[in-house]
């Protein structure tokens, strides 16, 4: 289908709104660079909206009534959020399930070294990145410290302007012939993303009689211990990130785009919270749940293969008074989701790796993936045209543009998302979202327009009967 640039449609109010829209998100995508900041940041808006935390309504013992608004959280990096509609749970909800963490590099439990007069902190990388794109860019180290008298402090360096950053370092250009020769999986090593984090010795201490040893080190333990009170066993129980230092951007001339870290899978993380919080009534529960782990499997405790999300429905149904494992089952089965993630938009660049007839575009809207997975299909959930049809129906019915697109063309690759899981449930499930140029890469590129037309098509699917 040739679907028309959706920028031609637009009227004041719209770009107003768009606008809007797209403030908010970047001032998310700011305060949320890791699924932490992510939930937080989604607790601080719903509590501002009225929702109330599920573990107080359960304190309560009150069954949910229409129009209740409640949220439940998994170890602070996955949350369910709830907007309850008229009918029971029982009656199946519509539900929008996206990702909150994003390719990174992590710091591994033991990580701080010296190395001639350098301290540096041992990585690990997490999710698909292309190594090379990590080095020579300024870096921020997000995260909690977790210590044993139960204690937690959050992390964050490299953001604000007066805010040291840090780096993984490269050769030199000058020496790199070797280097150059190599394939671009192998130009930088997974072992050499270490993070250089410090330089200068501690300042020698007059009554001993010998230098001290592994001084840079010694004092980058001093700083810590100072600014955060941490011992460096504290490493062991910490859990820090490296990020791209610095804001979400427009992009373009024109400010079409934002460029920012973290569109995968912020953008439909934060457009479906978005949603949720607009919706005013709802015939069926509408349902966000934001999710971790989605880029090394969806798996633990709190990725989408975890029992959380049903857990909270029993309790839920619990409230009423019955604790059927049969009506669990049923509110599951007679939901219906989008699973929202990103997908590859087309690149004139690299043509070459697109069928451009099953492309996404930018400024064509809200993509729809009737499947995903590689090569014929492994790993996909492909959904029913009978419910496609449904989709259709409920986007045109709102005047949300939208768009159908594979994941580049067979055979070149592919990807996969958390649709296959909540299908298991025998639920309709679709992959939907925003088109994304530079996926995986520090900054990535999506158009405010799509981002627009996401929010939109989210909240009529939350709305819709």
């Amino acid at each position: 289908m040739n679907r028309e640039n959706i920028w031609k449609s637009y009227d004041a109010s719209s770009i107003e709104e768009m606008e809007k829209i797209s403030r908010e998100y970047k001032e998310c995508l700011d305060a949320g660079k890791t699924e932490r900041e992510c939930v937080k940041v989604s607790i601080d808006r719903l509590e501002k909206a009225g929702y109330r935390s599920f573990e107080a309504v359960k304190e309560a013992g009150q069954p949910l009534k229409a129009g209740d608004k409640v949220y439940a959280v998994c170890m602070n990096k996955a949350i369910a959020i709830f907007h309850m509609g008229k009918q029971p749970l029982e009656a199946g909800m519509n539900i929008l399930g996206a990702h909150i963490d994003s390719p990174r590099i992590d710091i591994k439990q033991n990580p701080l070294y010296e190395s001639d007069e350098m301290a540096y902190l041992d990585t690990h990388y997490y999710g698909g990145i292309k190594k090379y794109q990590w080095v020579a860019t300024p870096l921020a180290l997000h995260g909690v410290i977790a210590k044993k008298d139960g204690t937690v402090t959050e992390v964050a360096i490299g953001e604000k302007e007066d805010d040291p950053v840090f780096v993984i370092t490269d050769l030199l250009v000058h020496l790199s012939a070797k280097q150059l020769e190599k394939k671009a999986s192998e130009v930088i090593e997974g072992e050499k993303l270490d993070l250089l984090f410090g330089s200068r010795p501690i300042e020698k201490d007059e009554s001993l009689d010998k230098e001290e040893k592994d001084a840079v080190k010694s004092n980058v333990l001093k700083l810590l211990k100072e600014y955060y009170n941490m011992e460096e066993d504290d490493f062991a129980s910490a859990e820090l990130e490296i990020v791209p230092a610095g804001k979400a951007r427009d992009c373009g001339i024109d400010r079409s785009m934002v460029i920012s870290y973290g569109h995968d899978d912020r953008v439909c993380g934060f457009t479906s919270l978005f949603a949720i919080l607009d919706v005013e009534e709802v015939d069926k529960t509408a349902c966000c749940i934001l999710v971790d782990k989605e880029e090394i499997g969806s798996v633990g405790a709190t990725g989408m293969h975890s029992r959380f999300f049903e857990n909270v429905i029993a309790e839920m149904i619990a409230l009423e008074g019955c604790e059927s494992d049969l009506k669990v089952r049923r509110a599951l089965a007679n939901s219906r989701m989008l699973s929202s993630d990103v997908s590859a938009a087309y690149d004139p660049m690299f043509a070459e790796a697109f069928e451009k007839r099953s492309s996404a575009f930018f400024g064509k809207g809200l993509v729809f993936n009737k499947f995903t997975g590689s090569r014929g299909k492994g790993g996909s959930n492909d959904a029913n045209a009978e419910y496609l049809a449904k989709l259709r129906k409920i986007m045109e019915d709102k005047n949300v543009a939208y768009q159908f697109a594979e994941l580049g063309k067979v055979d070149v690759g592919g990807g996969g998302t958390i649709a296959y899981i909540m299908a298991n449930y025998g639920m309709e499930v679709i992959d939907s979202g925003v088109p994304v140029l530079n996926m995986h890469a520090l900054y990535e590129v999506a158009s405010k327009a799509d981002i627009y037309e996401a929010y939109k098509g989210y909240k009529a699917f939350l709305m819709a009967d």
